[in-house]
């Protein structure tokens, strides 16, 4: 039986056509995030929106601790942004022009934890066909973003800790020490304090992690971002869905800034996205989340085709509500019902009036 076994120099050459390739890839999928699922601001700030007081103190921490190379924890409820602002630290680092790598330590199984982080060898376990270049190799000279690391498994904890102490490691399957240039940035929702005491988190790993930690705000203490948010989520939606949509009632608005928001930033996108979805008019229709949060088909469709009728009504009545000749005779509904109906469903009659001189115009 012949065995094909590589040289050390066949390996290397091996190691790094494979590590090139997979980087090419990375940086194809870090482009489409950046393009398509930034989804929280403008591009000055790695795609952050806001001007609150909570908000400026946090990226001026991002921005003093960029320039060094501390391990960053990052503390705070899911959907407060965390990821967005370990891009920002990693795009203001000297390792900026660096591959910025992300693994989420809850999504991944322990029992394939190793791989991903590590890599492994071609047979190394059952089903391990090909080679794999793990998460850290990809990392190197860049960003490792370890997010939810408050869920890693206790057993796994002492792995990682080796790499931030030593920045060596092996592939799962390999007796080859490789060593690592990597940035860390962590973060978690969980009170690793209260992990440590508990047991389930070991205590040297996490004064690894807490040479930098920063808590990011959840969205109820910097509400004054709400318009800003909503204003670029309702215009980012709206363009995908090739809508026209231009704004958003005071009181709505009002609403929203009250709003406990328990999912913080990601709970308003997807709350405007629904929003626009369900939005025929150029006012912004929001249905505010209840309890069981599913959507009520029946009156869905029943606003729509009280939305249609209203609009075709005042095409009639060349954009006129009140009146013998009006919107509101000829519905049999008070103008003031009228009017609320129109707020509501994000009816403007001047649009109306003003759509249906440019469609006389143009057929002229």
């Amino acid at each position: 039986m012949t065995l094909n076994v590589l040289s050390f120099p066949d390996i290397q050459r091996e190691d790094s056509q494979f590590v090139r390739v997979s980087r090419r890839e990375l940086s194809r999928v870090n482009q489409e995030f950046c393009v398509e699922e930034d989804i929280h601001g403008e591009t000055d700030f790695a795609g952050i929106v806001g001007q609150s007081s909570a908000l400026r103190q946090v990226l001026h921490l991002v921005e003093m601790v960029a320039a060094s190379e501390a391990t960053v924890l990052l503390l705070g409820e899911t959907g407060t942004g965390k990821e967005l602002i370990a891009r920002a630290i990693h795009e203001r680092s000297q390792r900026q022009k660096e591959a910025f790598v992300t693994l989420n330590c809850a999504a991944i199984p322990s029992s394939l934890f190793e791989s991903e982080l590590f890599g492994h060898e071609r047979g190394a376990f059952t089903g391990a066909y090909i080679q794999k270049v793990g998460r850290l190799e990809l990392a190197d000279r860049g960003t490792l973003f370890l997010d939810e690391v408050g869920d890693m498994s206790l057993e796994l904890q002492p792995k990682l800790l080796r790499v931030l102490q030593e920045r060596a490691y092996e592939r799962v399957g390999s007796a080859r020490t490789k060593s690592v240039d990597v940035r860390l940035v962590a973060a978690t929702n969980r009170d690793l304090e209260e992990m440590m005491a508990e047991k389930q988190f070991r205590s040297d790993l996490y004064y690894r992690l807490n040479v930098f930690p920063m808590r990011i705000p959840p969205l109820r203490e910097r509400r004054e971002d709400i318009p800003l948010l909503v204003q670029y989520f309702m215009q980012q939606y709206a363009k995908k869905m090739g809508k026209r949509i231009e704004t958003v009632p005071a009181a709505t608005m009002q609403k929203l800034q009250r709003w406990s928001w328990p999912g913080n930033v990601r709970e308003l996108g997807n709350l405007v996205q629904r929003s626009v979805i369900l939005t025929s008019g150029n006012t912004l229709v929001v249905s505010f989340p209840k309890k069981n949060g599913a959507i009520n088909a029946a009156k869905v469709v029943g606003n729509f085709e009280e939305q249609e009728r209203i609009v075709a009504t005042l095409r009639k009545t060349k954009g006129r509500v009140s009146g013998p000749n009006g919107a509101a005779s000829q519905l049999g509904v008070k103008k003031s019902t009228l009017f609320d109906r129109m707020k509501k469903l994000g009816i403007d009659a001047r649009e109306v009036r003003s759509d249906l001189m440019y469609s006389q115009g143009a057929g002229d």
